[in-house]
């Protein structure tokens, strides 16, 4: 593909997550690890869309190979990379249409510090909330902001996971070894206990990147070191699928990085995906965009072993009916926002 493929509409230059998305990889849907778990399937989706209306779409590292400067053909969009936007901005190579913010602020509270300059520069802002739950609105331009709707890649489950009848009655937890920058409202630390609890009655499997690597950054914190040994008593080692991990369990420990109003993610959508009850905490908000019949709301417990005396006693019956809430959810107006995010993001 050429560096600048010319159309008779608007331009569209996205600014990825991370690097390694860069030369167009976001749209990969080839790249096995690029693409896990169809995490692009969303951005290739938008590619299409854009594509019918005679729209291209490219990652931003494009933008700066093309030599035109026209602001009404050219819009910008970043992910959460924020140190480009002010050379698009002073070199008026596009409009800085969205900023996008998808992780919360115990993981990159700079760009909860940066919202002032980022709602002065851009059109809109894109937040889990637009109240300032979890961060601060002051010198903000809260008329910026719009709520984020997590991309999904999928609106119905995936029928050879979903149909899977051979499933251990035990929780399973997909989750990497982090030490979040910011402690406040963090839930590493809750999952670290609720997995340490629920390993004492030997009910719960660990599968995810660098629980075994004592040596990082990431376990250089009091949660893990008190909790390491109970840890390494129940981790698996890394997962390549979490579909292919999930269809095996009846239940899964799915609890958000942050408690923060409307801050949900993919975590609970994959459970729904494979048919694995989530045991869920996180969003306070959650029953706003999510129904009740489709999760285990964990809030309602006082002790991890309470919660698995309860789920270990419900009947396959009732297992069922959650699972097919949760696909009957997923095919819903509701989940849609979740499913088109990004076009609508791109639309407005």
């Amino acid at each position: 593909m050429s560096d600048h493929n010319p159309t008779n509409g608007k331009n569209i230059f996205i600014d990825p997550s991370y690097r390694v998305f860069d030369l167009d990889g976001l749209f990969d849907l080839s790249n096995p690890v690029l693409n896990r778990d169809d995490q692009l399937l969303p951005f290739h989706r938008l590619r299409e869309h854009m594509a019918s209306s005679s729209m291209s779409v490219r990652t931003a590292d494009y933008l700066f190979k093309e030599s035109y400067q026209d602001t009404q053909q050219s819009d910008y969009y970043s992910l959460g990379l924020i140190d480009n936007f002010e050379r698009v901005l002073l070199e008026r190579r596009a409009r800085l249409a969205a900023f996008v913010i998808m992780e919360p602020p115990v993981v990159v509270p700079s760009l909860y510090e940066a919202l002032p300059r980022l709602t002065a520069a851009f059109d809109r802002v894109y937040v889990h909330n637009t109240n300032g739950d979890g961060y601060s609105l002051d010198g903000v331009d809260a008329n910026k902001l719009h709520r984020l709707y997590w991309p999904i890649p999928h609106n119905d489950v995936l029928e050879s996971y979903w149909r899977n009848s051979t499933r251990m009655k035990r929780v399973v937890v997909i989750n990497g070894s982090h030490n979040p920058l910011s402690k406040n409202r963090e839930q590493y630390s809750l999952r670290i206990n609720a997995m340490a609890e629920l390993s004492k009655i030997g009910v719960v499997d660990l599968y995810g990147m660098g629980w075994d690597r004592w040596w990082s950054r990431e376990a250089l914190w009091l949660p893990y070191w008190l909790n390491r040994r109970a840890l390494m008593s129940i981790y698996k080692g890394k997962c390549v699928s979490k579909f292919e991990v999930l269809q095996n369990y009846e239940f899964c420990l799915c609890f958000e990085n942050m408690r923060m109003d409307g801050y949900i993610t993919e975590k609970l959508f994959d459970c729904l995906y494979a048919g694995t009850i989530p045991l869920y905490m996180g969003a306070p908000d959650i029953l706003s965009y999510i129904p009740k019949d489709v999760f285990v709301d964990c809030r309602k417990y006082s002790t991890w072993k309470e919660m698995w005396a309860d789920v270990a006693t419900m009947s396959p019956e009732r297992i069922i009916e959650m699972r097919i809430a949760g696909r009957n959810f997923l095919r819903s107006d509701m989940a849609n926002k979740f499913y088109d995010s990004i076009e609508h993001i791109c639309e407005a």
